[in-house]
């Protein structure tokens, strides 16, 4: 299973960190760490400043583990980490990297689909990236697996007091994702640090849009910045000019543009 481990090279590493990756050329995110050992370098600095010693942190969408590992290195003995991913073949991967590096005492790994409802589901299978699997139909043709849908509220709901840090990378149905947490993340004191991915036309083929995303991260009260992983750094801006963003992406023809967005208080970097 994904051969031999490679060592990551990390910005301010929780220590040496090993990951088995999937075979080449099946995987971007595979494929860029057997190149470099690390995955968009900014947004990896960027989680291990939010994410402190003790931290609980929740990884929806978690491919092979890249950020399962790290958040669990990075928060220590006393932290905890409950990761998402509902494609058998990386659940198996995630699972072997989490053991591979002995962070199985502070993980609890779901092969479930985190959603805006419980039930059962399908996973609608890429061809050429194994990280590119979706939980809707989408716009071409794919095989599709059962899998099972959740509502975060309801798995995590009992099971944890807070979230410090909730990362959610699901290729459509961040929106979906959102609002099934929106409930848990409303009721604590102090409301996470949230970095999403928002992707317009993955959002309105998912039967969601860009402007709903922001619209309810929006709800939570918290600043927004946009990751600028090519400048490296965080750009300060307001939940309607993402949203309008989202609108003109979205009204756009064959505009795939996207973004990873920070919705918490800036850390230091």
């Amino acid at each position: 299973m994904g051969g031999d481990a490679i060592e990551l090279a990390l910005p301010s590493p929780p220590g040496p960190l090993r990951l088995r990756l999937h075979p080449a050329g099946t995987d971007l995110v595979s494929d860029r760490l057997r190149e470099a050992r690390c995955w968009e370098p900014f947004e990896t600095r960027l989680c291990l400043a939010l994410m402190s010693p003790g931290a609980c942190c929740v990884d929806v969408g978690a491919n092979l583990g890249y950020f399962t590992v790290l958040a669990a290195a990075q928060a220590g003995p006393g932290g905890r980490v409950y990761a998402f991913e509902p494609d058998p073949a990386n659940f198996a991967l995630l699972s072997a990297n989490v053991a591979l590096n002995g962070l199985a005492d502070r993980c609890t790994l779901s092969s479930l689909a985190l959603s805006d409802r419980a039930g059962a589901g399908l996973l609608y299978l890429s061809g050429d990236n194994l990280g590119d699997h979706q939980v809707y139909p989408g716009d071409g043709e794919r095989p599709a697996v059962p899998i099972r849908l959740a509502r975060g509220e309801e798995v995590l709901g009992t099971a944890l007091e807070a979230i410090d840090f909730l990362k959610v990378d699901t290729q459509g149905s961040e929106a979906a994702v959102l609002a099934g947490l929106l409930p848990l993340l409303a009721r604590q004191s102090r409301p996470p640090a949230i970095l999403v991915e928002l992707t317009p036309f993955s959002l309105a083929l998912a039967g969601s849009s860009g402007r709903a995303l922001v619209a309810s991260l929006a709800t939570l009260g918290l600043p927004f910045w946009i990751v600028d992983h090519v400048a490296g750094r965080l750009a300060a801006t307001e939940a309607e000019a993402l949203a309008t963003w989202c609108d003109n992406v979205a009204a756009t023809p064959g505009d795939r543009g996207f973004m990873n967005i920070l919705i918490a208080h800036a850390p230091d970097l």
